[in-house]
C-alpha cells in the first residue's frame, strides 16, 4: 500500500496533477461562522397561552464593573453587574426569557488591555450571564479580524447579522437570523449593523478585507423572505441609529426599518447611545441607552388559535439600572479584570504643572459642562497639546482633533493613565495624510457645521443636535476664524499658514486620527495614495500612547497649559454674552436645553431677555 501511495505522488508530480490536488485540497481562506440550526430554549407547553420575554442590553463599550476608568470613579448605572440584577429579576418572573446584546461591547474603558486573551473578558460576561444572541456593532472591528473572529467562535450563543458578507464569494460573514423554541413558540431574532465600518476603519482596510457592509433594510427583507411561515415571533436586533447617519440619514436608520419592513413585532436597536421607546406604526422601537443604564424589555402574549400562536398583546419598556445592587456573581468572576484596570489607570506618566482649562463651563466656569464647553468656543491649551502631540508624530504642518468628553481637563498634579484616557476617549490610532489646500478648507467647512448660525438677540452660541460633537474638530498649524453670522458652507474666513492665505492647489501635510481618515476618504477630500504615515503597525498605535510617549521622552515628565490662539469665532451678534441673560443662565432660572437624547448641549440659543 505504501509503494501504491508513493507511486502516485509520484505521477501527480510529474505529469501536472499536482496542481489540480494542491487546488482542490486548498482550504477556504474566510472565516467561517459554524453554529447554526434551531435551537430549542423549552419544550412545547399544553396549554394555550404564553408570555414570552425579550431582554436586551446595548452598546457596553467594556463596562463589566460598575466602575469608569477614565475618571476612577464608580458609575451607578453601567456595567454587566447591573444589568445582571435587573436581567435575573425579569428571569425570574418570566421563565421564558431570550437575552441579547445588540453590540459595541469589546471597545472602551479599558478593554483594549485585554485583546490579547483567548477570550475577552466582555465575551468570558456574556457567556457566564448565558446571553442568547449577540449584534456585532461598527466598535468591534477596531481591534481587526483576528481578534473579532476569535471572540466571535467562543461566544456560546449565537452571533447574527444579515448584512455583512463576502464580497469574493457573497456568502454570510455571520448568520442572517436564529430561530428559538420556547414553550413551541417559535422567535426569530434577525440581525444587522451600521452599514459606515469601511468607512470608520478606512485607515485600517485589513478590518474588514474581502467584507461588504450592505443596506440594511434590503439584507433584511431578503432575510425575512427566506423564513417566511417559520416564525410566531420576529424580532430585529439592529446596531443602527434612530434615523440613520451620512448619505443614509433619514432613509435606513431603525425608526425607517419599521416603516420599511411592518412584519417586524419589535425592533431593539443600539449605536445611539439613546434611550427611548416608540411606536412606529405597529412596531415598537427601542434602545436602552449605553454603558448597561437600562435593560430593554419586551413582553409578549400570546394565545394558540387553530394550533398556531398569535400575538395578543406587546408591552416594551426600558428598565433603568440606576441604584440596583450589583450582581455578586459577577463582582467575583470580574474582580480580576477590575483590578487590572484599576492599575493601568492609575500608573503616573508624568506632570502637570497648571490646570489646563480655566473653567471649564463657557458660563458657570465650573469643572463641569451644564451650559456650553469652553473647548468648543474657543481655542485651549488642552486641544493644543493633542494636536502638538499629533503634528510631531505624524510630522505634519497641520493638525485636527476634537473634542471627545465636554467636561475633559487637566489639573495641577499627577499627570496618570486614566487622565490621558479622559482627555481622550477612543483608541484610535494616528495618520498623516498629504491633502489640497481646496479639500481642506471644504473639510473645514463641514466640521464647523456643528455650530448654528448666530442672529441679533441670541445670547448663546447653539450646536447643531444633528451633528456629534465628536465630528467637530480643532486644528493647530493655521490661522482661521469661524463666522456663525453665515450659513453653512461658507463659515471659514481668512485662513492662513505660514502668514500666507491658504493655496487651494497646494498640498498640505495633515495629522488625524484614523476615523476622521474614513470622513474625508467618504467625501471625496482624500485617498488611501494620500496617507505617507499611519501608527497602526507602531508597537504602541494609539493617540493616548503618543500622549503619554510625548510627555516623557519629549517634555520631560512634565506638561505645561500653552495656546496660540490660532482660531475664533466672529460674526457674533451684540446680544452676544449680554449680562442680564448670563446672570439668569448662572442662576439656574433659564436652562440650556439639550438634545432629545442628552449627547449635544446647548442645541437652541438663549435669547436676550
Amino acid at each position: 500500500m505504501k509503494l501504491y501511495n508513493t507511486f502516485v505522488l509520484l505521477l501527480a508530480a510529474s505529469s501536472g496533477y499536482a496542481r489540480i490536488i494542491k487546488k482542490c485540497m486548498k482550504k477556504d481562506p474566510n472565516f467561517s461562522y459554524t453554529k447554526s440550526g434551531d435551537i430549542v430554549i423549552s419544550e412545547p407547553i399544553d396549554r394555550n397561552n404564553v408570555t414570552i420575554t425579550i431582554a436586551a442590553t446595548s452598546d457596553m463599550h467594556g463596562r463589566i464593573y460598575p466602575w469608569e476608568y477614565a475618571i476612577d470613579e464608580a458609575d451607578n448605572d453601567a456595567g454587566f453587574a447591573l444589568t445582571d440584577t435587573v436581567v435575573s429579576k425579569i428571569k425570574e418572573d418570566y421563565p421564558n426569557t431570550l437575552l441579547m446584546d445588540v453590540g459595541d461591547l469589546l471597545q472602551g474603558n479599558s478593554a483594549e488591555l485585554f485583546i490579547k486573551y483567548y477570550t475577552h473578558p466582555t465575551v468570558q460576561a456574556l457567556n457566564l450571564l448565558k446571553y442568547d444572541v449577540w449584534i456585532p456593532g461598527n466598535h468591534e472591528f477596531n481591534y481587526g479580524l483576528s481578534f473579532l473572529q476569535r471572540n466571535l467562535k467562543h461566544f456560546n450563543g449565537r452571533v447574527v447579522c444579515s448584512n455583512i458578507k463576502y464580497a469574493d464569494s457573497l456568502k454570510y460573514y455571520l448568520l442572517p437570523y436564529q430561530i428559538y423554541s420556547i414553550s413551541g413558540v417559535r422567535v426569530a431574532i434577525v440581525g444587522a449593523t451600521a452599514p459606515h465600518i469601511k468607512q470608520w476603519e478606512a485607515s485600517n482596510p485589513d478590518h474588514f478585507k474581502n467584507l461588504e457592509f450592505l443596506d440594511p433594510i434590503e439584507s433584511l427583507k431578503t432575510t425575512i423572505k427566506a423564513i417566511k411561515g417559520k416564525y410566531d415571533i420576529l424580532v430585529g436586533a439592529v446596531h443602527i441609529s434612530r434615523n440613520g447617519e451620512y448619505e443614509a440619514e433619514g432613509k435606513t436608520g431603525a425608526f425607517q426599518i419599521a416603516e420599511a419592513i411592518p412584519e417586524f413585532d419589535v425592533i431593539i436597536a443600539g449605536h445611539e447611545h439613546a434611550t427611548y421607546c416608540d411606536k412606529i406604526n405597529d412596531t415598537w422601537v427601542l434602545e436602552p441607552g449605553r454603558y448597561g443604564s437600562h435593560v430593554a424589555f419586551t413582553k409578549f402574549d400570546l394565545v394558540k388559535e387553530n394550533d398556531h400562536w398569535k400575538i395578543v398583546n406587546i408591552e416594551a419598556e426600558n428598565i433603568g439600572t440606576n441604584g440596583v445592587t450589583p450582581s455578586q456573581r459577577v463582582m467575583e468572576k470580574f474582580k480580576w479584570v477590575h483590578e487590572q484596570s484599576l492599575a493601568d489607570a492609575n500608573e503616573i506618566v508624568g506632570k502637570v504643572d497648571a490646570d489646563f482649562i480655566e473653567g471649564v463651563d463657557y458660563i458657570t466656569s465650573k469643572s463641569k459642562v451644564t451650559t456650553m464647553p469652553r473647548a468648543q468656543i474657543e481655542d485651549t491649551a488642552l486641544m493644543d497639546l493633542i494636536n502638538e502631540v499629533q503634528t510631531y508624530y505624524a510630522k505634519s504642518e497641520i493638525s485636527t482633533a476634537a473634542l471627545f468628553n465636554n467636561n475633559q481637563n487637566l489639573k495641577a498634579g499627577d499627570f496618570k493613565r486614566k487622565d490621558v484616557a479622559f482627555i481622550y476617549k477612543y483608541d484610535n490610532t494616528l495618520m498623516g495624510i498629504n491633502i489640497k489646500g481646496e479639500n481642506l478648507l471644504k473639510y473645514m467647512e463641514w466640521t464647523v457645521g456643528y455650530y448654528q448660525t448666530v442672529k441679533e438677540g441670541d445670547v448663546t452660541i447653539a450646536f447643531n443636535p444633528d451633528f456629534r460633537s465628536y465630528n467637530y474638530d480643532m486644528l493647530s498649524g493655521i490661522q482661521y476664524e469661524i463666522d456663525l453670522s453665515e450659513p453653512e458652507g461658507r463659515r471659514i474666513k481668512n485662513v492662513t499658514f505660514n502668514g500666507k492665505k491658504i493655496d487651494p492647489n497646494a498640498t498640505y501635510k495633515l495629522a488625524l486620527n484614523n476615523y476622521r481618515f474614513g470622513t474625508l476618504t467618504s467625501n471625496g477630500w482624500a485617498t488611501e495614495a494620500d496617507v505617507y504615515y499611519s501608527s497602526v503597525n507602531d508597537p504602541k498605535p494609539t493617540i493616548r500612547d503618543f500622549i503619554a510617549k510625548y510627555t516623557q521622552e519629549v517634555l520631560g515628565g512634565t506638561i505645561s497649559p500653552k495656546c496660540d490662539h490660532n482660531w475664533k469665532i466672529v460674526g457674533l451678534p451684540k446680544s452676544f454674552n449680554d449680562p442680564a441673560t448670563i446672570a439668569k443662565i448662572k442662576s439656574g432660572e433659564i436652562k440650556i436645553p439639550r438634545s432629545s437624547d442628552g449627547r449635544t448641549p446647548n442645541v437652541e440659543p438663549v435669547r436676550k431677555i
